[in-house]
């Protein structure tokens, strides 16, 4: 991912005591590994055992891919292997003596790569994005969703709120097939000064377009299932009367919007396995099966063309899935919680997938965001290509059939968005533990300096 620049580990960044307290961390999780050298050299007699424990996880990994991309028996066998190779390391760990060596090191690891993580995320966190206060708006818009969320429009008395505070509400006639941007547009052309969405990210998407399009303030309401746009945003998504109070007491943020052949989207825009996956009718009511029944043809390419992707500086080729956001997330894991550390960077991130077997599928489970099968960019543009007629995308969650090449852009900067002045706001999310910078930390070791670079947003002050 893009990497975040430092200075000389923050002495002119923050106070000295948070500086005192990540050296002492880093210094700390430098021990834990001393400690885990220790326990392993304590067992030396023993070194071909304590090879297996990683030779377990391997195997695991690789019957794991043979259970994915495989049916009938090899699926079977790949399943029990998955199971059966951990539990069989951990028997012969206990049998050897050696199981105590294992626990105190893997539990060194373990606090190591806590405290580095924590070094890190003391070191420096990234500013707030810059927020303007602003005046409450006369005529807002706030389309809903009633079924959204399992129905919190409802449930939360959303529209009796909104209204009180002066809003119309605009409920979405699911039975009709309705059309948020026809909708929205019909409502600038009434004269509405805020256009607001509480419903799911998709939906948030096409709105926010028509905002952008139209200078106009955008506002969300936590009223989606997983609201991953509200999440970066640092809106409380368990609270969703809260976001109302952007109609009273709010500050403006300005983001980007993602653009994928002329479609915004404010998240991601998915292709590939994923794609092709949400795609198939009986995947909302029975996701993993229909996906365990799908997968085997797509790992092993046998279901549609292979994709291949050209960035500003690279050519991505035949990834099994390939998930462009809008601005970079700070882990390759936006499926599992991941997050954006901010939204007005400029850039698209890019994280590519490619698993040709189950020897790199043991390299993704002992490597991680290393491994030679995964690659995390960040780029102004994305164009996918595939011999294909149409290829399937999953965008901010909808499954859609776009004609390749699909060209994915930024509009920095595009979207006005208005949010409450009191907000939790985003957890910070530290990156990958950067050993290097661990140890330069550690022993107060000057970087090496390069050129000074021009100050950009990462520098930015929040002003709420």
């Amino acid at each position: 991912m893009k990497e975040t620049r430092t200075t000389r580990e923050t002495e002119t960044q923050g106070p000295e005591t948070g500086l005192g307290a990540a050296r002492a961390l880093a210094r700390l999780a430098l021990l834990c590994i001393a400690g885990a050298v220790a326990a392993v050299v304590a067992g030396t007699g023993h070194w071909f055992i304590l090879l297996l424990g990683l030779v377990g996880l391997g195997l695991a990994a690789a019957g794991l891919w043979w259970a994915l991309a495989h049916r009938g028996f090899a699926r079977l066998l790949g399943a029990l292997l998955a199971i059966t190779a951990p539990v069989g390391v951990l028997v012969l760990y206990a049998v050897s003596g050696l199981w105590l060596v294992a626990v105190i090191a893997l539990a060194a690891w373990t606090a190591a790569l806590g405290c580095a993580r924590s070094a890190l995320r003391r070191l420096r966190k990234p500013h707030g994005m810059h927020t303007r206060t602003v005046r409450a708006p006369r005529r807002a818009v706030l389309i809903m969703n009633p079924k959204s969320g399992g129905g919190k429009v409802g449930q939360h008395g959303l529209v009796e709120r909104a209204e009180a505070l002066g809003a119309r509400v605009i409920l979405l006639d699911l039975d009709t097939d309705p059309d948020p941007v026809a909708l929205a547009r019909q409502a600038v052309a009434e004269g509405a000064d805020l256009l607001g969405v509480a419903g799911g990210d998709g939906t948030q998407a096409l709105v926010a377009g028509v905002a952008a399009q139209h200078g106009l303030p955008f506002m969300v309401v936590t009223a989606g299932t997983r609201n991953h746009f509200a999440m970066d945003l640092g809106l409380d998504r368990d609270d969703p009367v809260s976001s109302l109070e952007a109609l009273s007491d709010g500050v403006e943020l300005r983001v980007d919007l993602g653009d994928i052949s002329g479609r915004p989207f404010v998240n991601t825009a998915s292709f590939g396995t994923y794609a092709h996956i949400v795609q198939n009718p009986e995947y909302r009511d029975a996701k993993a099966a229909t996906a365990l029944d799908q997968l085997p043809d797509l790992l092993v390419g046998e279901a549609g063309a292979p994709l291949s992707a050209r960035t500003d500086e690279e050519r991505l080729e035949a990834p099994q899935a390939l998930l462009v956001s809008n601005n970079p997330y700070a882990r390759a894991d936006p499926l599992t919680g991941g997050r954006r550390e901010r939204l007005d960077t400029g850039e698209l991130g890019v994280i590519a997938v490619r698993v040709a077997g189950a020897v790199q599928a043991a390299e993704l489970a002992l490597l991680g965001e290393r491994a030679s099968g995964l690659t995390t960019l960040t780029s102004r543009s994305v164009i996918v290509e595939s011999d294909e007629e149409t290829i399937p995308v999953a965008v901010d969650g909808e499954a859609l059939l776009l004609s390749p090449p699909v060209v994915c852009t930024i509009r920095p900067g595009a979207l006005r968005v208005r949010v409450p002045r009191e907000r939790p706001g985003a957890p910070y999310v530290a990156p990958a533990v950067d050993w290097y910078r661990v140890i330069r930390l550690a022993f107060d070791l000057p970087r090496h300096h390069r050129a000074t670079p021009t100050p950009d947003k990462d520098q930015e002050q929040s002003d709420d």
